[in-house]
């Protein structure tokens, strides 16, 4: 193993800088590219979810048996691997999703990203993975957040998404844990997740193919989990779904969570979403909603939830960093469609304006959820 080549990695750009965190601090404070009051140039009325070129990614390697370097800012740019990468050859690899907003203000908030970085651990020793700590993963993400200041969307207009990356870049042939890793940060503008807006979604329950199974790694957010999924979103988006809605692998009757959300279902005053027992992701926007529900006086609960269930449902909304909160409007299961109430003052749109208020600094964050970076 000794003489394997580590990957490395190369910029797009002819001669471009590669910043330490202390200096892409300094270059803030100097270049009014990253002054609040300046913007790039792009239409902010028309953010998709989509991948927009910025300014900065952050990078960090660790070699086998020892701690993560400490990262750098470096222009955003392609990576370099070696065809025998782990992440290449056995999906040794995992992802977050983490968002950064503009306050009414111009103050720019994260939302929970020690969350994200805790669950990267939790993730990384699953696969057998080196991982960051949490405070190298947090700062990763501030200092992606500020050198890419200026694509922070107007407020109102979207977010920052922030997607870091936990890789198995070192060269291996067999069946075994990478001999180096690779955590790297980079960022889009983004709008609405589905591309309907914020128009309630159309989801379709499939009982053929499955999200994850039991002792499997559905319970982490590796990136092995979302390519078996396409072919069930791309079925059925052809007939006019927004996403799908997946089953237990066991009995096939109960709900776990969509493609890229987990699920909620409001039936009277009580809130219910499926339990987190190593099949569905226990996502950072559900536990936030939970406890913003538990406070707004709901009874909320996590067990499991029939199909049948579902179905007979009053409302129902999903939530994830990238869709935040989701109204349902209708479910289709076995060719029986069911529709949904939907309106501003439902259950999920008092939460998602709470959630967004929070977020953006407009309602106080009682549990500290919010970290302000400048």
């Amino acid at each position: 193993m000794s003489n394997m080549i580590c990957a490395s990695f190369t910029l797009s750009k002819v001669g471009a800088r590669r910043l330490t965190i202390q200096a892409a601090s300094a270059l803030r404070a100097t270049e009014p590219v990253f002054r609040d009051e300046e913007y790039a140039d792009i239409d902010w009325n028309n953010l998709g979810f989509g991948l927009t070129r910025t300014d900065y990614m952050y990078v960090a390697k660790c070699t086998e048996n020892k701690e993560f370097q400490q990262g750098e800012l470096s222009d955003y740019g392609n990576v370099e691997l070696s065809p025998a990468a782990g992440v290449l050859n056995y999906g040794q690899g995992l992802f977050e999703g983490t968002k950064a907003f503009r306050g009414d203000d111009g103050r720019v908030f994260l939302f929970r990203p020690d969350q994200n970085g805790i669950r990267m651990q939790i993730g990384a020793e699953r696969m057998c993975m080196r991982s960051p700590s949490v405070q190298q993963f947090v700062d990763a993400v501030k200092q992606t957040s500020l050198a890419n200041r200026r694509w922070i969307p107007p407020p109102g207009k979207g977010s920052l998404y922030i997607r870091p990356l936990l890789i198995g870049s070192g060269p291996i042939l067999g069946l075994s844990p990478a001999p180096e890793y690779t955590f790297l940060v980079y960022a889009s503008p983004v709008g609405n997740y589905f591309k309907n807006g914020m128009a309630p979604l159309n989801l379709y329950v499939d009982n053929e193919f499955h999200r994850a199974t039991r002792g499997g790694a559905g319970g982490v957010k590796s990136i092995t989990n979302y390519a078996p999924v396409l072919k069930a979103v791309l079925r059925a988006k052809e007939q006019g779904f927004s996403d799908v809605v997946y089953l237990d692998s066991v009995h096939k009757k109960y709900i776990e969570e969509a493609s890229s959300c987990n699920i909620f279902l409001v039936k009277g005053n009580v809130i219910s979403t499926p339990a987190t027992i190593g099949t569905i992701l226990e996502g950072i926007t559900r536990r936030s909603i939970i406890d913003i529900a538990s406070d707004l006086g709901y009874q909320v609960e996590e067990r499991c939830i029939a199909i049948d269930e579902l179905m007979e449902a009053d409302e129902v909304f999903t939530t994830g960093t990238a869709v935040s909160v989701a109204s349902v409007g209708s479910i289709t299961y076995k060719g029986q469609r069911v529709e949904y109430k939907i309106g501003d003052e439902m259950v999920s749109q008092i939460l998602h304006k709470t959630l967004v208020g929070i977020q953006v600094g407009r309602i106080e964050d009682k549990h500290n959820w919010v970290v302000e970076i400048d």
